[in-house]
């Protein structure tokens, strides 16, 4: 029976040519399997209640065994998520992925269900900026016109962010890993459907080789570098990727002087802040994933592999630095000139999915 399950994998007929770049799918799947278990191991001691959920994180990291090992593999284990991820986008534009139409729209669902859920595993320790980037987010729901603040106070459960709010995202929280992992499961099903790309762009059934062994070892490569720097990271830098902000417990009294969501939101929240109108903002934050569809439709030449012509290479590198640099700009207070550069950079942003089709 395992041995049904596992040829199809091992026999599965791949590209020849395709780098280590084809890796990062496979360290995703692995930090999905590290967030679901160490968040189920820290949800055993959480308390999802305003009173006890701050005192509860420090009760995890002091008096329960490894629990500050746990925590640390959690909170941290999210930004190499993310890190992976966007890289894996990338390496996907640039090599024409998005011609496996079903591959990438499943891929871009799966974007939108780990960015709700890391939003909402951010707002569980309860501390400051917990508090206030939960009410700051919730509250662009109150932009959509008629209902929104109908559903604004739905989800909150009361007229503000409070402990029905928390109870709600923790449980969301702990039941959408597993939404996110049959998403995974169908986009592996597509992926074996088609095959995977390759740096030629070829889609032709030619040139492929058995995934077991040569592929299996490039991963297991990726995985021991990736748990390697993960481990560094963990044990000797386990809150520099943390807001110093969120060890005070929060305060609806007190609001940070600087409220901004972690690293891996910096961009759409530097969109977000971008134009002054609270539902243009809410729509160009939203179109700023659901717009990597477009490439699926709008490039229609299927040898378009952005290596062999240079103004989309070229494109393509300019759109990599305006989304590090929207990520610089979303940690930027709303001051000139840094509101000023996010408007213009948001702008190179979205121009490059209607350009490069017309290249």
């Amino acid at each position: 029976m395992l041995n049904e399950m596992i040829n199809p994998i091992k026999n599965l007929p791949t590209p020849s040519n395709i780098s280590y770049m084809w890796s990062l799918g496979s360290l995703l799947g692995l930090c999905l399997i590290i967030q679901i278990l160490s968040g189920l191991f820290l949800a055993m001691n959480f308390s999802s209640d305003i009173s006890t959920a701050f005192s509860m994180i420090s009760h995890i990291q002091r008096d329960v065994n490894y629990g500050w090992l746990i925590r640390s593999i959690h909170a941290n284990g999210a930004s190499m998520f993310f890190l992976f991820l966007y890289i894996h986008i990338a390496r996907g534009i640039y090599m024409s992925s998005f011609h496996f139409i079903k591959v990438w729209i499943s891929g871009t669902l799966i974007i939108f269900v780990l960015m709700g859920t890391a939003f909402l595993g951010y707002i569980l320790p309860w501390g400051q900026m917990s508090f206030w980037g939960a009410t700051v987010i919730t509250n662009l729901i109150s932009a959509i016109p008629y209902f929104g603040n109908l559903i604004t106070f739905w989800i909150w459960g009361g007229f503000s962010v409070e402990n029905n709010t928390l109870i709600r995202f923790f449980s969301l929280h702990f039941i959408m890993p597993f939404i996110l992992a049959m998403l995974v499961m169908l986009h592996i099903m597509f992926i074996h459907e088609k095959g995977s790309s390759n740096p030629l762009g070829l889609t032709m059934n030619i040139d492929k080789i058995a995934f077991h062994p040569y592929f299996t070892v490039k991963d297991i490569l990726g995985y021991l570098l990736a748990l390697m720097i993960f481990t560094m990271i963990v044990l000797q830098y386990p809150y520099s990727l943390m807001d110093a902000e969120n060890f005070n417990m929060a305060n609806p009294m007190i609001t940070p002087p600087h409220i901004q969501p972690e690293w891996y939101f910096l961009f759409a929240y530097a969109i977000l802040r971008s134009i002054p109108n609270k539902l243009g903002g809410v729509m160009a934050l939203i179109l700023s994933i659901v717009i990597i569809m477009s490439f699926s439709f709008s490039m229609k030449n299927k040898m378009s592999s952005f290596y062999f012509n240079f103004f989309k290479k070229t494109s393509f590198w300019i759109y990599v630095n305006s989304f590090l640099i929207l990520t610089f700009l979303g940690a930027m207070p709303i001051e000139f000139p840094y509101n000023f550069m996010s408007q213009m950079v948001t702008i190179i942003y979205f121009f490059f999915f209607i350009l490069v089709p017309l290249i």
